[in-house]
């Protein structure tokens, strides 16, 4: 059996290592044993968890191949190891301020993961909380080195951050955690006091971290805001699991967004006659009728839609019983404004979990946000991660717990397509959203490389209501933020947070389109070879079945 080769014993190994030298990330994945441990973010935290993966690759190179699911491992992970140390080793770990996927931020939401069931639960939460400000001076020393490096971000980024880490401080965001403990009778007084001292302690850190983002960082951040094309090439590799040329997928966004418009015009007319996108967005926006009242109210809502895509896809979709449940939840102001999902735990004691910002509203229109829980649920990222999940005899340990960018983004944008597919978008005011969230992805692919890499608006380009849009100019944030608000029907507040995040985490906002590019290529060409025989669902449970792979490594595993 392939969980007993070298290579899957290996792969336990290694992540077990990790969980170790990564307690955040074991806290992620559901491993055990770890959850009273900050990941170490100083040099020497980085650079132990480096020589481990380079370990891994050494000792990867030397175990024998005994079979295909041995040889998808092996490629597979050499590929991922190979691309996570030309990033290490570019400095890129020295930079990593932004508002998004950064370790300030991880260091913060790996408690909304962690169990609170429990006396030992509680104890792990104020040895974590403790650990706080240990944590947060290791990674300011991190940010310090690579500023006597000059590797550092850009200053739109580190106020971006400070902000973030502001609002958390100001907000008392670790409070509530003591204000659980104390709501908690069971609890022995003396942790719920060290719980209440963590807290304040961690309130203080972050308070602390914010005003040397603001007032130390900042100033000698970098004016540029984007990458340039050496880093972005190592982006694209991180985030796709391939190279890809950067002007060819500049091109065909482009193609894509036409084709886009013409059928948002279209959908358009169905809901208000002779009216444009603006007035449509306007009236969706604004009409309480389409819209959801509260936060309870909210959540609640899209928990009846994720149970309900959850029932429809049984029809077209394998799905495993310990998989038929994932939770719809609010996470804490200052998270980014998109919404995301969290993995179940190995063991799925831990559901999945998608997680939806309100950013301060108390009303939520209805339109965008069906779309949406298709993606971050079913058939998006709960069935895509949750199948590989349970994959323990045909995948390695290592590619049940990793994403690729281009491959998992890649196939939320994908299943948000089948579900249009699927005649899901019942309603036009739903079909707008999907088609909407569409036209975002491919207005990132424009922007995110438009800015990264200083490419020029094509001449003659003209925003939905036909006025003449900069034909000539150089992308820059400024640009690329009107242009996406007046294309994609999305509000202010959302997309200037969206902007940081592409400019800070470069080539990760093309993942979804180019990478639901890939997955319609290849389904493609399967149709291609086998005609009148194509099954979909049983195609679909081939390509569940990889795994996490490469979008260079997709095409080629599902062509054989």
């Amino acid at each position: 059996m392939s969980g007993t080769s070298p290579i899957f014993e290996f792969a336990d190994r290694y992540i077990d290592g990790q969980a170790a030298l990564d307690p955040c990330a074991a806290t992620s994945r559901g491993i055990p044993g770890y959850d009273h441990l900050l990941t170490d973010y100083s040099p020497a935290g980085f650079e132990a968890r480096a020589q481990h993966t380079r370990r891994g690759l050494q000792e990867l190179a030397a175990l024998p191949v005994t079979g295909e699911d041995d040889r998808l491992a092996r490629d597979f992970i050499d590929e991922r190891f190979s691309t996570s140390l030309l990033a290490h080793d570019t400095g890129e770990w020295q930079r990593t301020v932004r508002a998004i996927a950064a370790p300030a931020s991880t260091l913060r939401s790996t408690f909304d993961l962690m169990p609170r069931n429990g006396t030992g639960a509680w104890e792990n939460i104020e040895a974590r909380l403790s650990a706080i400000p240990t944590a947060v001076d290791g990674l300011r020393t991190t940010y310090e080195q690579g500023r006597a490096a000059g590797i550092v971000a850009a200053r739109r980024q580190a106020l971006a951050a400070a902000d973030q880490a502001a609002t958390w401080a100001e907000n008392r965001w670790f409070d509530t955690l003591a204000d659980e403990a104390a709501a908690n009778a069971a609890l022995p007084p003396t942790l719920v006091a060290a719980v209440r001292d963590g807290a304040t302690a961690a309130n203080e850190a972050y308070a602390g971290f914010a005003a040397y983002l603001r007032e130390v960082y900042a100033p000698s951040a970098a004016e540029h805001d984007g990458c340039g094309p050496e880093r972005y090439r190592v982006g694209v590799r991180q985030m796709l699991g391939a190279d890809f040329d950067p002007a060819e997928m500049y091109e065909w966004a482009w193609s894509d967004f036409h084709a886009l418009r013409a059928d948002i015009r279209a959908t358009c007319e169905r809901i208000l006659p002779g009216a444009g996108f603006a007035e449509v967005i306007h009236l969706l926006d604004n009409d309480p009728d389409r819209a959801v009242h509260g936060a309870d109210a909210y959540r609640e809502w899209l928990q009846e839609i994720t149970d309900e895509a959850l029932r429809r896809s049984h029809e077209h979709f394998e799905i495993p019983e310990v998989m038929d449940r994932c939770e719809a939840l609010i996470p804490p102001a200052g998270s980014a404004a998109a919404p995301y999902y969290t993995t179940p735990s190995e063991d799925f004691s831990r559901p999945g979990r998608t997680w939806y910002p309100t950013l301060g509203r108390t009303s939520f229109p209805m339109w965008g946000d069906v779309t949406t829980c298709y993606h971050e649920s079913v058939p998006g990222h709960h069935l895509q991660l949750g199948y590989a999940m349970v994959q323990a005899d045909s995948l390695s340990r290592i590619q049940r717990t990793s994403f690729i960018s281009g491959h998992g983004e890649g196939w939320a944008l994908y299943a948000e397509r089948l579900c249009d597919e699927f005649g899901w978008f019942e309603s036009p005011d739903f079909r707008l959203g999907f088609l909407s969230g569409q036209i975002l992805r491919t207005v990132r692919v424009i922007i995110d490389i438009g800015m990264h890499l200083g490419f020029r608006i094509p001449q003659h380009t003209t925003l939905s209501d036909g006025t003449p849009f900069h034909g000539g100019e150089v992308w820059n944030g400024d640009l690329g933020f009107q242009f996406a608000l007046s294309e994609t029907g999305c509000g202010e507040a959302f997309l200037r947070s969206e902007i940081d995040r592409y400019l800070g985490w470069p080539a990760q906002a093309i993942s979804y389109k180019i990478g639901e590019r890939e997955w319609l290529a290849a389904r493609d060409e399967a149709k291609a070879r086998e005609g009148g025989a194509f099954d979909l669902r049983a195609w679909h449970t081939r390509a569940l079945k990889l795994g996490a792979v490469g979008l260079g490594q997709l095409r080629v595993e599902l062509a054989r």
